[in-house]
């Protein structure tokens, strides 16, 4: 019984899942953050070629 509250009292593996999250959260925004100045480069890119 007293291995099993002891189990419920730790919390290192919530903060191991937090900064996961985090992780994951960042990771998303730089993802977007370069998909959209993809589009807006490719869009330079093509302007350029047909002028």
């Amino acid at each position: 019984m007293s291995n099993l509250l002891a189990f419920l009292q730790n919390e290192n593996g919530a903060t191991a899942i937090e900064y996961g999250l985090i992780a994951a959260g960042i990771s998303v925004a730089i993802i977007a953050v370069v998909n959209g100045l993809g589009t807006s480069l490719n869009a330079s890119f093509q302007s350029v070629s047909t002028a």
